[in-house]
C-alpha cells in the first residue's frame, strides 16, 4: 500500500497554455503549484499517476458546434503539440496505459499515464486496476478542469472508497458557478482541501 499517490488530471498544453485549443481560464497561474507537486513527488519517490485526453476527430466529444457540456471543440488531438503534457508536469518514463487491458506484469514503476477519450478516467479499464495495485491511503489530486475531468475523477475515487485531497492552488475550472458547486459537493463528500506547499512539505 502506498501512503499517497499524486493524481495529475490532464495538465496538457491545450488546457493549460493560454493559447491552447481549450484553455482553462487562469490555468497558467496554477502552473507553479503544479510544478511544486510533481517535483516533490519525484524527490520523495511518490507514484505519479497522470491522465490525458487522447482524442481523434471522430470522437463523440469533438464537435464543430460544441455545447461545452458534453461536446467541445477539437482539443488534445493525438499526435499534436496540444495533447502533450506541459513541461512542468512531464513524466520522465511513464507506463502508457491505453483503453485495452494491459497485463498486470506491466503495472509497475512510479509513473503511469492513463489515456482517455471521456471526461471520466475510469472509462479506461486500467485506471481501476492501477488504483487497486497502488492501493493508496490517500489520493492527492490536481489539474484541470475542476468542474469537468477533476469532478469526474473525484466522483470516481470517492465511489471506490478512496480518501481524496484536492490541491486548490494547482487547479482551475472552466465555469465559475459550476466549479463552486463541485467544491461544495466535494466538501460534503469528505474531500480534504490542501495547498501545494502543504503537500510538498508532507511528502
Amino acid at each position: 500500500m502506498a501512503g499517497r499517490v499524486l493524481w495529475d488530471v490532464d495538465t496538457q498544453v491545450d488546457f493549460v497554455h493560454a493559447d491552447g485549443k481549450l484553455a482553462v481560464p487562469g490555468a497558467m497561474d496554477a502552473v507553479p503549484a503544479m510544478a511544486r507537486l510533481v517535483e516533490a513527488a519525484r524527490a520523495a519517490g511518490v507514484p505519479h499517476v497522470a491522465s490525458a485526453d487522447d482524442h481523434e476527430l471522430t470522437d463523440p466529444e469533438i464537435s464543430e458546434e460544441p455545447d461545452y457540456s458534453t461536446t467541445y471543440p477539437p482539443h488534445c488531438l493525438r499526435g499534436t503539440r496540444g495533447a502533450e503534457r506541459i513541461r512542468e508536469t512531464e513524466q520522465a518514463d511513464p507506463v502508457p496505459l491505453g483503453l485495452t487491458d494491459v497485463p498486470a506484469r506491466w503495472l509497475r514503476g512510479r509513473e503511469f499515464l492513463l489515456l482517455k477519450k471521456h471526461f471520466d478516467v475510469f472509462t479506461n479499464p486500467n485506471a481501476d486496476r492501477l488504483l487497486g495495485r497502488l492501493d493508496p491511503d490517500e489520493v492527492v489530486l490536481f489539474g484541470v478542469a475542476t468542474d469537468v475531468c477533476n469532478d469526474a475523477a473525484i466522483h470516481g475515487l470517492l465511489a471506490r472508497g478512496r480518501k481524496v485531497a484536492f490541491v486548490e492552488d494547482a487547479c482551475r475550472g472552466l465555469d465559475e458557478a459550476r466549479t463552486a458547486s463541485c467544491l461544495a459537493r466535494w466538501r460534503e463528500g469528505g474531500v480534504r482541501f490542501v495547498t501545494s506547499k502543504e503537500v510538498a512539505d508532507a511528502l
